[in-house]
């Protein structure tokens, strides 16, 4: 089959049986309790087989003078605007602001489902015509707007992560770790970058960095090809993984594994461990199984694709019994799909009210019947761990009817001037959140 795009009418018909099947599973699976925190209540599996509840909104992004809603105290205010699927924030020293901007390419469909999949990415506007580059932005004045925007780095593969070491500026290409030279205080970098490590494209493509408190290190997470390891494992070897990769030569291990698609990084910098978000599995449910925030243990295989949470067996997978025996338990549930991609440290006191903990900018579910995610979240922290329920930063991107998106969340950043910057993919802003003036 081609790739041309998916006509209206097919698109129209798409909606109409996803409107079914979600009608159906909302009287034959009933409403569940959102499963959160460190002890959910996860509702069977129910597969969903070869129709699966697809729900997605329509991409709109914003009419003018509407902007997201901030939880009381907060206030928000675009930082930049008009640009291209923004996807990742990085902030410099010299307080610059660096923006990956990527989009998934329209991916050949070779079966019915494969359509059904293709009109609803292209109906939230997922799926395109990538900018592949990553844009400057500055706020000389400090008024919380930046004023100047330019291409910092252009002609990339699915840019994603970045990092800055030294004088070396790191990329997650979508196919590999790239290393730039860079000046500090530059505005643009022209110069070949040098290839250090090779992901597989493809899948999940998103490749976030992090690196390491010492700088020795570099930590990439590289989602998996398929759902449940569709194509068998062999497509999936060296995926679903957090990568350890030594900077100066490209050297790279498998940190920790078993984790479907594991985008956002973040240091807990009271205890130094790594902390990611997790996407997982599709096609169990509205709240089966709950994507997850959870500390990452060298080492350690998270279940991904034989089971999920304490163990639970996913049946439609050939199974591993030693592999689910060694399974460990995530330490948070995020809910159910809620598409959890963004993650950042935030310190107590950075917005009133709010003590230490992680934000979680979560981009929106497409596989459930009551839609989830579409707003940025935080979750407290005590002696390293999550202490309590999640609470809202910012939600209002979606209409209250879920037939349309403004925007949908992604990456989070603490700004140069101490604010939370939050990258919107189909709003094609970046939003900055403050506290109230006093």
């Amino acid at each position: 089959m081609t790739t041309d795009p998916v006509s209206s009418a097919f698109a129209q018909f798409v909606a109409l049986v996803g409107a079914g099947a979600v009608g159906v599973r909302r009287l034959t699976s009933g409403t569940h309790v959102p499963a959160l925190g460190s002890d959910p209540a996860i509702p069977p599996g129910r597969p969903q087989g070869r129709i699966p509840t697809l729900k997605m909104p329509t991409a709109r992004g914003w009419p003018p003078g509407h902007l997201p809603a901030a939880a009381p105290g907060l206030r928000v205010n675009a930082f930049a605007r008009g640009l291209k699927h923004p996807r990742w924030i990085h902030v410099l020293p010299n307080g610059d602001v660096l923006v990956a901007e990527a989009l998934m390419p329209q991916p050949q469909a070779r079966s019915l489902f494969d359509y059904a999949m293709l009109s609803t990415l292209q109906r939230a506007a997922a799926t395109g015509v990538s900018a592949n580059r990553i844009t400057l932005l500055r706020d000389a004045d400090g008024d919380g707007v930046a004023e100047h925007a330019s291409p910092f780095l252009e002609n990339l593969s699915q840019p994603f992560g970045m990092a800055l070491l030294g004088d070396i500026f790191y990329v997650g290409n979508t196919d590999g770790l790239v290393a730039f030279p860079y000046t500090e205080g530059a505005d643009r970098i022209t110069a070949p970058g040098r290839p250090l490590t090779r992901f597989k494209p493809g899948g999940h493509w998103t490749r976030s960095l992090l690196a390491s408190p010492d700088g020795a290190k570099l930590f990439a997470g590289v989602g998996s090809l398929s759902n449940i390891a569709d194509e068998g494992m062999q497509a999936e070897e060296g995926r679903a993984a957090i990568y350890e990769i030594d900077p100066a030569t490209g050297q790279s291990r498998i940190f920790a594994s078993g984790l479907r698609n594991p985008v956002g990084l973040a240091w807990e910098p009271n205890t130094g461990v790594l902390w990611t978000v997790v996407n997982e599995r599709d096609g169990l449910g509205d709240e089966t199984p709950p994507d997850y925030l959870t500390s990452v243990r060298d080492g350690g295989f998270y279940g991904w694709p034989y089971c999920y949470w304490d163990r639970i067996v996913d049946d439609r997978v050939p199974q591993n019994p030693t592999a689910v025996a060694s399974a460990l338990t995530p330490d948070y549930a995020l809910g159910g799909h809620t598409a959890s991609l963004g993650l950042c440290w935030l310190p107590a006191g950075t917005l009133p009210g709010f003590p230490d903990g992680m934000v979680i900018g979560q981009h929106g579910s497409w596989n459930r019947s009551t839609l989830s995610g579409y707003k940025v979240v935080f979750v407290p922290f005590a002696n390293g761990s999550p202490s309590g329920p999640p609470r809202d930063i910012l939600t209002g991107f979606l209409a209250p009817d879920e037939k349309i998106s403004y925007g949908r969340p992604v990456g989070v950043a603490i700004g140069p001037d101490g604010s939370l910057l939050v990258a919107d993919d189909v709003g094609n802003v970046i939003w900055r959140v403050t506290g109230e003036p006093a």
